[in-house]
């Protein structure tokens, strides 16, 4: 369905009041389905009907249940890599048009409409229609690229190849860096192999740090990101990172407090940056650096994205992303 019929279809749905289903977390991993309605849409806010939502890494704590979560959890969370078309809008809403494909900045995403601020989502044009793009997500990858500075020639650790590390392998390259990717896992060192100028084993702890050390002649990583959000992987940031380096944490360490070798960061006098964004403009911004690499070709969203689930199967989608098996990347939910 290209976008006129989208709009010509969306225009039927303006009714006054929209019943729809979403998904609720009533208790860890267990999903239910509940009706929702929608009676109103505010002067600035849009309704809109979802095409997809990217699943996060995120999302894995609160469905396998942690003792500080409380069940059942709000309808629809804690979907929020979601995009869809408008199906309709607030009077002053006047930058969108119904039928309109738009990223969203909203947390209740695992749902078939959202009713969300019109401040809160991103036009996406013309040339996305047939592309799944989870824009929060891809918007998040772009932030981090920008915030980590790389430059040409710069040797790149990039610490776990998932979502974020393979396409911060794409945009480093582009930008005429040497990368060295890092994983515990042998399909994802398969996976980044044809663009890595070396790929590293995480499998004995002082054998990557020879590797690395024969690699940059002794002077360490002009730059480390790490993405797994563990322990270890920081540690081993830590050591390979060159002094004046910058060490970016692009994983979510979400599991409980870390320890870090402090003498190590003051010796070698490095830049430690939290590459999580809190502002939502700054997320918007990076969602439009997002389509502009798309256009240009410096991203591959689809390169990125390597299973598909219907909304019904949204259990057996989180149950993936959790056990997050060979040849996993990112997955979403198509509606």
């Amino acid at each position: 369905m290209n976008t006129s019929q989208q709009a010509q279809g969306l225009k039927q749905e303006k009714t006054e009041k929209l019943i729809f289903s979403t998904a609720v977390i009533d208790k860890p991993r267990t999903v239910k389905f509940i009706e929702t309605a929608i009676t109103a849409c505010g002067d600035r806010e849009l309704i809109v009907k979802m095409e997809g939502v990217g699943l996060c890494a995120s999302n894995i704590p609160v469905w396998e249940g942690r003792d500080w979560f409380h069940y059942p959890l709000d309808p629809g969370l804690p979907g929020h890599e979601g995009w869809g078309y408008i199906a309709n809008k607030g009077a002053l809403a006047k930058e969108f048009e119904v039928g309109q494909r738009v990223a969203l900045l909203q947390n209740n995403c695992f749902a078939e409409f959202v009713r969300v601020s019109a401040d809160n989502a991103v036009p996406l044009p013309s040339f996305l229609d047939h592309i799944p793009f989870p824009g929060e997500a891809l918007g998040c990858l772009m932030n981090i690229f920008n915030r980590a500075d790389i430059r040409k020639d710069h040797t790149v650790a990039i610490i776990g190849l998932g979502f974020l590390g393979l396409g911060l392998i794409q945009l480093c390259k582009q930008r005429g860096a040497k990368v060295v990717a890092l994983s515990r896992r042998d399909a994802s060192l398969q996976m980044a192999a044809p663009d890595a100028d070396l790929c590293v084993k995480l499998e004995d702890h002082y054998q990557v740090l020879r590797t690395l050390e024969a690699f940059t002649d002794g002077k360490g990583c002009e730059r480390v990101i790490e993405c797994t959000g563990k322990q270890w992987p920081l540690d081993i940031a830590t050591e390979i990172i060159g002094e004046y380096g910058k060490l970016i944490i692009a994983g979510y360490h979400q599991d409980g407090l870390r320890s870090v070798n402090m003498q190590q960061w003051n010796w070698k006098a490095i830049d430690v940056i939290n590459a999580h964004e809190r502002d939502p403009e700054k997320y918007k911004s990076g969602i439009q650096s997002a389509i502009e690499a798309t256009q240009s070709g410096l991203l591959k969203p689809m390169d990125l994205i390597s299973h598909q689930y219907t909304f019904q199967d949204l259990a057996e989608a989180l149950e993936t992303l959790a056990q997050c098996p060979d040849g996993f990347v990112k997955g979403f939910i198509k509606f």
